[in-house]
């Protein structure tokens, strides 16, 4: 079984900044992407930013140039460093994790349980 755990989140004043971590553990056998998602009450789950085993990046544009993404590839690990915070950021960010695992056939998602964000004065 895989677990994504998640850690970081939690109330910024606009313009601050935070740093979210994930470590990914169980019976995985290959990590092929790594990544962030955010959603908000009434709306779909969004993509942030993902990196692949390779390290190839892909952000949403509306945190490039503010948000960096990063991954420990021996530790099954991603970071999402969140600099100039905007009260639209405010969501709850869900660890994305496409995988091979033990008692998996094929390639398989997983999501972490989320955590909040909030930007507000």
């Amino acid at each position: 079984q895989v677990q994504l755990v998640e850690s970081g989140g939690g109330l910024v004043p606009p313009g601050g900044s935070l740093r979210l971590s994930c470590a990914a553990s169980g019976s995985i056998r290959s990590m092929y992407v790594m990544g962030w998602y955010r959603q908000v009450p009434g709306k779909q789950r969004e993509l942030v930013a993902v990196i692949r085993s390779g390290g190839s990046i892909i952000y949403d544009d509306s945190v490039k140039g503010r948000f960096t993404i990063s991954r420990d590839n021996a530790q099954n690990t991603v970071y999402l460093r969140m600099n100039s915070l905007k009260p639209e950021d405010t969501a709850v960010y869900y660890c994305y994790a496409l995988m091979t695992a033990d008692m998996a056939v094929g390639v398989t998602s997983h999501w972490g349980q989320g955590t909040q964000v909030t930007v507000s004065s």
